[in-house]
């Protein structure tokens, strides 16, 4: 299979995995509203994936639907026989990539040396991604820039790019930075020069604080040799922040879009209808996204409560018909 990785435009854009997040619904939303180039899944514990209970609770973080394409799977976990299988089922699924999460920063991930619990450990990472490779389809990596320091990096980004991966994502912090600092734009240079000495074939991505495509435009400018740009928390700023111009929507396109999601989420509540017929999705996390659409007027946070309180979508949609009757979703 030919590795997409190599024919994206540049600077192409990202839409990063975020847990809870970035299911099957809300990337049909941003493809709607303005999509990138690129579609990650929320990250899946291989582990869990590969044991019998756990493939089918699994189904909602990897379904996805054809238009979706180029689309990859991220995962995480410490065992490579777990990721060898789940790389080869994951290509039988019609996914285009695979990418290893090694920057996830939560503590119950970190303590088994997943996600950025991996960062320093050069060996367990080599080992899976030659497990993952086992499948037809190219394998990326996400991480941060170090654990505790940011004298990391070098060793551990020179010890991943010789790893011969298709896409290289660094988000510019440590795993004990989190979020609480500034992401390191400074250090995109050193990163850039790393890459190309060591594996100039790998494509580098730049993820963290990132807000816009005017964003990335400006960086792009700044940083020619920059692959591709990831945007995370910035989507619930501006869940137009792909498009062409995206601070020109207003309140009442968004409101449009708000119900589109409600109907998304109906079309995909049911996991797998067919051989599971009671798994569903949790309405509560549909409230995650409610301060993206009602948000930035006076009475936001009144209208939001009673949001809130809804337990369906259509008790959604009577609260946005109370607030907004004239929105209608511009077909």
């Amino acid at each position: 299979m030919s590795n997409f990785w190599q024919n994206l435009p540049k600077p192409f854009t990202i839409l990063a995995p975020m847990e809870d997040v970035t299911d099957i619904v809300f990337r049909s939303v941003i493809m709607k509203a303005g999509r990138p180039d690129v579609f990650f899944t929320e990250f899946t514990n291989a582990a869990s994936f590969c044991s019998e209970k756990g493939n089918f609770s699994t189904k909602g973080r990897l379904a996805h639907s054809p238009d979706e394409t180029p689309l990859v799977a991220q995962i995480w976990g410490t065992n490579p026989d777990h990721f060898s299988k789940m790389a080869i089922d994951l290509a039988e699924q019609g996914f285009d990539g695979i990418d290893i999460n090694m920057g996830c920063p939560a503590k119950d991930v970190v303590k088994i040396g997943a996600g950025s619990g991996m960062i320093g450990n050069i060996g367990l990472a080599s080992q899976l991604v030659a497990a993952t490779k086992k499948s037809s389809l190219p394998v990326s990596v996400k991480t941060r820039l170090g654990s505790n320091r940011l004298d990391e990096m070098t060793d551990w980004i020179t010890g991943l790019l010789r790893l011969d991966i298709a896409n290289l994502t660094v988000h510019l912090r440590t795993r004990k930075e989190m979020s609480k600092v500034g992401a390191h734009f400074e250090l995109i240079p050193k990163l850039v020069e790393l890459r190309d000495q060591i594996a100039p074939d790998t494509a580098l991505t730049i993820n963290g604080d990132i807000t816009d495509i005017n964003h990335i435009k400006e960086l792009a400018d700044k940083y020619p040799g920059v692959d591709g740009y990831m945007i995370g928390r910035g989507i619930f700023a501006n869940p137009y922040c792909f498009t062409s111009d995206p601070n020109s929507h207003g309140q009442s396109e968004l409101i449009n879009l708000f119900h589109y999601h409600l109907d998304q989420y109906d079309k995909y509540q049911y996991i797998d209808p067919v051989n599971y017929p009671d798994l569903k999705r949790n309405f509560d996390s549909l409230k995650h996204f409610f301060k993206i659409y009602v948000s930035g007027f006076d009475n936001a946070a009144a209208v939001r409560a009673e949001l809130y309180d809804c337990k369906t979508t259509d008790q959604v949609r009577v609260v946005l018909d109370k607030y907004f009757p004239k929105s209608s979703f511009r077909q």
